[in-house]
C-alpha cells in the first residue's frame, strides 16, 4: 500500500494564496459594481439622461397591459410595457428591500399585435413603439418626491428614439406614481418578480 505523508508546510502558503485570491476577486467585483452603477444611468452636462443601451440584458420584471378593448376604447396606456431594472439595483433590492440611489428602471413600449394564436385568443406583442425610464437620484432630483426623475425617449409615430431626454414635469408621471405605486413610487403590486425578490437574497429568484 502506498502511504502519503502530509506536509503541513504546504498548507499555510496555500491558504495565504487562496485568501489573497478571494480578496482580489472581491475587490474586483466591488470595483465593477461601482462602475456598473455609473454606467447604467448616464447623464450629459445638461442633465439629460442618455438613452440606456443593453437594457434587455438587465433584470426583466414584468409586462403590464391595459388594452383599449377593456377600457371603452380609450386606455391611457394601450400598449405592453416591458419593464427592466438594472442589475446592481436588483441585487440591492434582493438584499435590503429598497431601491438604492441611481436605480434605473426602463419601460419598453410595445404595441398590441395579433389577438389570436394557436393557443387561443389573447393579447400578443406587436412592434416596439417607445421607450421610457425612471431614475432615483437625490443629487439630481432633490425636491422631487422620492427623488425620482422620469424620462421619455419616444418619438411619436416613428420607430426611432431620441438619443437623450430631459426630465419630465412632475404632473406627467411622478404624481401618478406618487399617488398609486405600492413601493417607493414603483408599481410593485404589478411585478411579482420584485415582490418575490424583496429582501430575500438568492431565495427571491426562485418564485415564492
Amino acid at each position: 500500500m502506498i502511504q502519503f505523508k502530509f506536509n503541513s508546510s504546504f498548507l499555510i502558503p496555500a491558504i495565504a494564496l487562496l485568501t489573497l485570491s478571494i480578496g482580489v476577486i472581491t475587490a474586483a467585483k466591488a470595483e465593477k459594481t461601482a462602475e456598473d452603477v455609473e454606467r447604467y444611468a448616464v447623464f450629459d452636462e445638461q442633465g439629460n439622461l442618455q438613452r440606456p443601451m443593453g437594457y434587455r440584458e438587465w433584470i426583466y420584471i414584468g409586462s403590464p397591459l391595459t388594452p383599449n378593448d377593456m377600457n371603452n376604447g380609450k386606455a391611457a396606456f394601450p400598449e405592453f410595457h416591458n419593464v427592466y431594472i438594472d442589475p446592481v439595483s436588483w441585487e440591492h433590492w434582493k438584499t435590503a428591500g429598497e431601491f438604492p440611489e441611481k436605480t434605473i428602471i426602463v419601460k419598453e413600449l410595445v404595441s398590441v399585435g395579433s389577438k389570436q394564436a394557436v393557443s387561443g385568443n389573447g393579447y400578443f406583442q406587436g412592434d416596439y413603439i417607445g421607450l421610457e425610464a425612471m431614475v432615483k437620484s437625490k443629487t439630481r432630483f432633490p425636491d422631487a418626491s422620492g427623488h425620482w426623475g422620469f424620462f421619455r425617449f419616444t418619438i411619436e409615430d416613428s420607430p426611432n428614439l431620441h438619443r437623450s431626454a430631459g426630465v419630465q414635469a412632475g404632473e406627467n408621471c411622478l404624481s401618478c406614481h406618487q399617488a398609486n405605486a405600492a413601493t417607493d413610487h414603483v408599481f410593485t403590486q404589478y411585478y411579482p418578480v420584485l415582490r418575490a425578490g424583496k429582501a430575500r437574497g438568492e431565495a427571491g429568484t426562485g418564485g415564492r
